[in-house]
């Protein structure tokens, strides 16, 4: 039960609220939600566009603030962090990845990978010791050096995938990873991303609008009008 546990939430929103605009033009993404995740889960957040599910993640990367409420990481409010600390916690725990893959088209995957460790200050030998390592934990080892236009789609998002593991992160935040693929791909990269939350234990926070694709999830959420509709959990 949640309320005997004596650790607190990996992420958590109290009564979180998310507005734009102002007036008759306000839009209300995101409408008292509470939400916990545990460090090792596979969540899969469902719902019509417009339902707060991508605005729900992007609050969860700390790429987006509340407009109210509170949103917590291990019991730490997040709201009140510097600019400079937010963006290094968001570099340090999460990893992401996006439908439109949000690759450098005239930069080799190896590069493309290793562009977090850049924020990190790493160096350049162990930037790209990382990043090689990234790319044989998603099987793209031998295409280092092609550019994301030599690569498939589902390749593409491999390199994408490999770049959210690099910092090796506690938590991967994907925006429909499966989108732009065909079915058969998606399945793959499906399989990859269960993989990760499996053998590695990398907390998974998925957005998809394809339910083959959500299926491979344990929880799923489905929001509604910027609330919790369902949370559901797989025996």
């Amino acid at each position: 039960m949640d309320s005997l546990r004596s650790e607190p939430s990996l992420l958590s929103f109290r009564g979180v609220t998310r507005t734009y605009g102002e007036g008759e033009a306000e839009v209300r993404a995101l409408d008292g939600v509470d939400l916990d995740i545990q460090q090792g889960e596979f969540v899969a957040i469902t719902g019509a566009s417009g339902s707060g599910k991508s605005t729900a993640v992007s609050i969860l990367g700390c790429l987006d603030l509340p407009s109210g409420g509170e949103y917590l990481i291990e019991g730490h409010p997040v709201q009140s962090l510097p600019a400079d600390v937010l963006a290094a916690l968001r570099n340090a725990k999460f990893g992401f990845v996006f439908q439109a893959y949000n690759l450098l088209t005239r930069t080799s995957a190896l590069d493309n990978v290793g562009l977090p460790l850049i924020y990190a200050g790493l160096g350049v030998a162990e930037r790209e010791k990382r990043s090689f390592e990234a790319l044989a934990a998603v099987g793209l080892a031998e295409r280092a050096d092609a550019s994301p236009n030599q690569l498939s789609g589902g390749q593409q998002q491999r390199v994408a995938i490999a770049r959210a593991l690099v910092n090796q992160p506690e938590v991967i935040l994907a925006d429909e990873p499966t989108g732009n693929l065909d079915s058969r791909t998606s399945a793959e990269i499906m399989q990859l991303i269960a993989r990760l939350n499996v053998e590695r234990g990398i907390t998974v926070v998925m957005v998809t609008h394809d339910p083959k694709s959500a299926a491979w999830a344990r929880r799923q959420l489905v929001f509604s009008d910027g609330r919790i509709l369902s949370d559901t959990v797989r025996a």
